[in-house]
């Protein structure tokens, strides 16, 4: 949205009617991404536009709660089924970003769609039910 993807903007104007959200852990990448950026008044500006159009959830309880239900089926799932080992791995390891499971978490938490260019969450949702779409084609991550 914030760079003009036209396939996104289409997006969002088909479900005008519907709220968009966005996490709390979206608005601090979001910001970090403008701090470590060559022209960090404008997209500063950028950011704070765009947030100012959507709801920013916030983590809280429950959200953790699906955090750890997510990470824990994240590492069932693909982590290696020796047990020792299966203990001592970490998500970053399986190709998750922990700031996506806490993403994942918050959808989950209030049963919302992640739109995301990053194929992560497509892995994510083989583990668990959670609905991503993917409306723009450039790669991330």
């Amino acid at each position: 949205m914030i760079d003009g993807y036209p396939e996104v903007i289409q997006g969002f104007e088909e479900r005008r009617d519907e709220p968009i959200v966005t996490s709390v852990v979206v608005q601090g990448e979001l910001v970090f991404m403008a701090r470590n950026s060559e022209r960090i008044a404008d997209n500063l500006n950028r950011v704070n536009a765009l947030l100012e159009r959507v709801e920013v959830l916030p983590v809280d309880t429950d959200t953790a709660i699906h955090y750890g239900n997510l990470k824990a089926a994240l590492l069932g799932h693909f982590g290696p089924r020796a047990g020792v080992k299966g203990r001592k791995i970490e998500t970053p390891q399986l190709g998750f970003e922990e700031n996506d499971l806490w993403i994942a978490a918050v959808a989950l938490r209030h049963a919302l769609t992640v739109v995301t260019a990053d194929r992560d969450f497509a892995r994510i949702a083989e583990v668990v039910d959670i609905s991503v779409e993917r409306w723009w084609p450039p790669e991330r991550k």
